[in-house]
């Protein structure tokens, strides 16, 4: 007895690759790819609601190291924060949670997300996201793991400098803003060099053009700092801004190794400036002699067109 195998149509990510998907098939996918997103993001939202507590000591450890909050116990606890409202704990909960979550549940609303945008893209532009979702989410880390070292140290010169003379105890809802925004901004800023090298690898800009920009970009670099850092002293202004910067100059050597791979800067006017007149080639060739033409075959002329009929002889009987 044989059994028919079932043939199976194109999937949907070919068929959204391929434009035969219509706009309603879009809609519906969309709307299950939002709600496995969503469903993520509230398992990573119970999840976050437990861990929230350890999250909190995490981030209260750099508040611990600053002069006048007392010895850290084993718990890793120190002197108390400031709460000026009964809700602000639970508040605070909730957000710490909501961030965990987000982390947690991240591989697969992100999964969704590309999912989603993929089928329009290129394979290889598909190929080089990945490449670049690799490299961002490592430096998306560092950036924020060294916003957590040295936060403590700007919390301390801004107390130091301060002129109040108080003891330090802050209150809890703005100091966890104050390190979580640092923590993200950090993470963020560190992905300033996939963004040239995006420019780069898409053959937007050069390598050379990129150095020569090296002026104005450590400008923007200390520019940006000192507008988006939260701390207003000059330890992570200018420890953000050096990083950039060290990041620009590390993208654009990775830049050169690709021009120099994809034989970039070889071209004709390569090495020739805007303003500059272009080289000629003096070396004369002489002029040989052109080839014999065929005499060509006359044109036969076409036989007259006959005279059309009268109207009456077009026709047959049955017509």
């Amino acid at each position: 007895m044989g059994f028919a195998l079932r043939r199976r149509g194109p999937s949907k990510f070919d068929r959204a690759s391929d434009g035969s998907m219509t706009l309603i098939e879009h809609f519906r996918e969309l709307r299950t790819r939002l709600f496995w997103a969503a469903l993520a993001i509230v398992f990573g939202l119970i999840v976050g609601y437990f861990l929230a507590d350890p999250a909190y000591h995490l981030l209260k450890q750099p508040y611990c190291k600053l002069p006048g909050t007392g010895e850290v116990t084993a718990d890793g606890s120190c002197r108390d924060f400031l709460q000026l409202s009964p809700a602000d704990g639970l508040v605070l909960k909730l957000k710490l949670a909501l961030w965990i979550g987000l982390i947690v549940g991240g591989p697969v609303w992100l999964y969704q997300l590309w999912a989603f945008i993929a089928p329009g893209l290129h394979r290889h532009e598909r190929k080089w996201a990945y490449v670049f979702v690799s490299i961002a989410a490592p430096l998306f880390v560092a950036g924020a793991a060294l916003a957590y070292f040295v936060v403590d140290k700007g919390l301390a010169f801004l107390l130091e400098m301060g002129v109040t003379g108080l003891s330090t105890q802050l209150e809890v809802t703005r100091y966890i803003s104050f390190v979580t925004t640092m923590l993200l901004l950090f993470g963020v800023a560190f992905e300033f060099p996939l963004v040239l090298l995006m420019l780069n690898f898409t053959g937007v800009v050069s390598a050379r053009q990129l150095l020569g920009w090296w002026r104005v970009v450590v400008f923007i670099c200390f520019a940006f700092a000192a507008i988006a850092t939260p701390d207003p002293g000059p330890f992570g202004m200018t420890l953000l801004a050096g990083c950039l910067a060290l990041l620009y100059f590390v993208a654009v050597g990775v830049a050169f190794l690709n021009d120099k791979r994809r034989g970039r800067g070889k071209e004709m006017y390569a090495g020739v400036d805007d303003d500059e007149a272009s080289p000629l080639d003096d070396d004369p060739q002489p002029v040989s002699v052109a080839d014999r033409t065929e005499t060509p075959a006359p044109i036969v002329s076409t036989e007259p067109v006959p005279k059309p009929l009268p109207i009456e002889r077009r026709y047959d009987d049955m017509t």
